[in-house]
């Protein structure tokens, strides 16, 4: 499998959630008690903490991800950003991304390797430990940070049900003047600039259930390759109640 670009999640955004988990995370039950005992066993270890976090889009990954930053001081690494910044910059790598970019080809797994590897074997990363962000998606591409040496201590994976992920999706508006985005019944934008939100492309239920499809296949299949260090965070509340439990599981490590 390839990896492919898509819109970046709102950062700091707040959805006030019920308590309900998802039913797919039912199967991996044992193995989440499996993590427990794994986890428990390596708290008295010592050294950089190595996170590997996922969810599906509008699932709050976004806004986890820079709380975790803030307390633990990791290197926050995602793939996508790599991508973004490589083409930009026109490093090697990214210059061999914009040739299949260019032809509207996905770049294949081992162009997006090599960045993250070379992120990864950075000397602040080494120290400080670093927070890796939605990657890998497919285990094609679990197996190949593998091969690298790649190993996460732990695997965080953000449970919110698909009927408040496509609830959050469709909802969301972007202020073009200011970049902020607001939704219509979590976060209500100010009176006087709703006229001048825009609705993203990809925004609508159509696309959002494509996503979430694409989602839930492959993370079965990541989730396979990290079974004993996986922990299920149910997405499905506050932000403050999610990074709660988050923050503990970090803590412990």
């Amino acid at each position: 499998m390839s990896f492919a670009l898509s819109a970046p999640a709102a950062i700091g955004t707040q959805f006030p959630c019920g308590t309900k988990l998802n039913a797919r995370s039912a199967p991996r039950q044992a193995a989440r008690q499996k993590s427990r005992v794994v986890l428990a066993t390596a708290a008295a270890g010592t050294g950089p903490k190595r996170v590997i976090i996922a969810g599906a889009p509008a699932s709050g990954k976004g806004t986890q991800c820079e709380l975790i930053v803030q307390k633990f001081g990791l290197v926050h690494i995602s793939a996508g950003d790599l991508l973004r910044a490589a083409v930009k910059e026109g490093t090697p790598a990214g210059l061999e991304a914009k040739d299949f970019m260019d032809r509207g080809d996905l770049v294949p797994d081992s162009v997006v390797v090599t960045m993250v590897k070379d992120a990864l074997d950075t000397p602040a990363a080494k120290e400080k430990g670093w927070l890796l962000d939605g990657y890998p998606r497919s285990a094609s591409q679990a197996d190949a940070i593998a091969a690298e040496g790649i190993e996460p201590d732990v695997f965080l994976l953000l449970n919110v049900p698909d009927e408040m992920l496509i609830e959050r999706v469709v909802g969301r508006r972007l202020d073009p003047e200011t970049g902020a985005i607001y939704h219509v019944k979590f976060f209500p934008p100010p009176a006087d600039i709703v006229d001048r939100l825009t609705i993203r492309s990809d925004d609508t239920e159509e696309k959002a259930k494509n996503r979430l499809s694409v989602h839930h296949s492959n993370v079965e299949a990541v989730v396979g390759k990290y079974s004993d260090r996986v922990r299920e965070i149910n997405g499905d509340r506050s932000k403050a109640d999610v990074y709660a439990e988050i923050e503990g599981i970090i803590d412990t490590m």
